[in-house]
């Protein structure tokens, strides 16, 4: 075990992370003779509740649908095993890269993009609701295994990865960037303990953005997979389409005879490869031209080194686009969307009404000293809901449990 850590370690690169350069954790811990800082913040979240509660989560399909379709914890497995996969052959910490990875979807409502968006519009006038923020308050404040602190107790480096995995949630004068340029910046962000400031205007780890592609390329190839097993799509739906139709020209024309279940295999394995290939080319590339030499020097680069090749990028937009039309807003999604987003405004309405919320969060409730820190509170719990516990909650307290049919 000391060996396979020791050369797991030496075998990154310089401008790698290195948990033995960590800026730590809040509350100390003594050394462990069999494992890294990141692989303990890996083992941390896996052994998490809400970890677990990923498994009965939306992704796309909603869990009626059938049990072969995607839920954010297989969703996340997927993505944990790219982030490695990219990792290692970039010469990255394996092990930091797995644990963003695994956390990053941590503050996901239930019934996926639905849940979130309802969330938000009811917590509109108590500063909304950012589902990256909220992985943040599992990890910091939430999960209460630990007798001795709040949180997952991670290091800087992990909640830097969770927090800007994305990239910056500022400029250096302080002024949004990127996507909250136009949304403004979410609530909570002066709420987030740490160690030491997470600086909010500098890239995070190559590790971190390693995890955000994987993500992408997770989502571009599995909801492919998962809209042909749902009967959205056929293979002949993808041939124009762009990065998935010369694959598919490829798969039809090699095994015209294979069952289409098998084919539509072969498309996302070679979708999943050679977006994963073009991403370690392009990363290695620019990292070279960077000229960055430590973890530092990464976030310092002013852009995110980890990329698609600009031809890749923009056949992923391409396809993004086609997904969206097709697929996330086909009619037999919306369905079950549209009465998600109902129950999750129905319940936020009810709990703020009635302060009827059940265990130590209905303590909390009735402990409240303002609507703002109920709402919280509210947000708080809900998020945390599994589906099948929404329903369960929304029947208790209507009478009712829509059928998503």
């Amino acid at each position: 075990m000391k060996r396979a850590l020791s050369s797991t370690m030496s075998d990154t690169a310089a401008y790698a992370s290195k948990p033995d350069h960590s800026l730590g954790r809040i509350d100390g811990t003594g050394p462990s003779p069999t494992r890294s800082e990141f692989q303990r913040d890996r083992d941390r979240i896996i052994h998490s509740t809400a970890f677990r509660r990923l498994q009965h989560k939306t992704q796309v399909f909603f869990e009626h649908d059938g049990n072969h379709f995607r839920n954010r914890l297989t969703h996340t497995l997927e993505v944990s095993q790219m982030a490695r996969s990219m990792a290692r052959a970039l010469h990255l910490n394996e092990d930091l890269a797995e644990a963003i990875a695994l956390s990053h979807d941590l503050g996901h409502t239930p019934f996926g993009h639905a849940g979130e968006r309802a969330l938000h519009a009811a917590m509109a006038p108590y500063g909304g609701f950012d589902h990256n923020i909220q992985a943040m308050r599992v990890v910091t404040r939430l999960e209460n295994r630990y007798a001795e602190h709040d949180g997952l107790n991670l290091t800087w480096e992990t909640l830097e990865g969770i927090l800007k995995h994305n990239g910056p949630l500022t400029n250096p004068d302080g002024t949004p960037y990127g996507k909250y340029a136009e949304e403004g910046l979410p609530s909570g962000l002066d709420d987030i303990p740490a160690v030491a400031d997470l600086r909010l205007s500098s890239f995070a780890s190559l590790e971190a953005q390693t995890a955000a592609i994987a993500d992408d390329i997770a989502y571009n190839a599995h909801d492919i997979d998962d809209a042909l097993r749902a009967g959205l799509l056929t293979l002949p739906d993808l041939l124009e389409v762009p990065l998935a139709g010369p694959i598919v020209h490829e798969v039809l024309a090699l095994y015209p005879h294979v069952a289409p279940k098998r084919q539509a295999h072969e498309v996302q394995r070679r979708l999943i490869t050679r977006s994963i290939e073009d991403v370690i080319a392009t990363t290695a590339a620019n990292i070279a031209v960077a000229g960055v030499h430590s973890a530092e020097d990464v976030r310092m680069a002013g852009k995110t080194l980890v990329a698609f090749s600009p031809r890749i990028a923009e056949a992923v937009a391409g396809l993004k686009a086609f997904l969206f039309a097709r697929v996330y807003r086909h009619e037999s999604v919306m369905v079950s969307v549209r009465q998600s987003e109902q129950l999750v405004s129905e319940l936020f309405a009810r709990y703020m009404d009635s302060r009827d919320l059940p265990g130590r969060w209905g303590v909390a409730a009735q402990a409240a000293s303002s609507d703002s820190e109920l709402a919280r509170i509210v947000a708080d719990f809900i998020a945390g809901m599994t589906d099948p516990y929404a329903l369960d909650e929304h029947a208790r307290l209507f009478d009712a449990r829509p059928d998503f049919r």
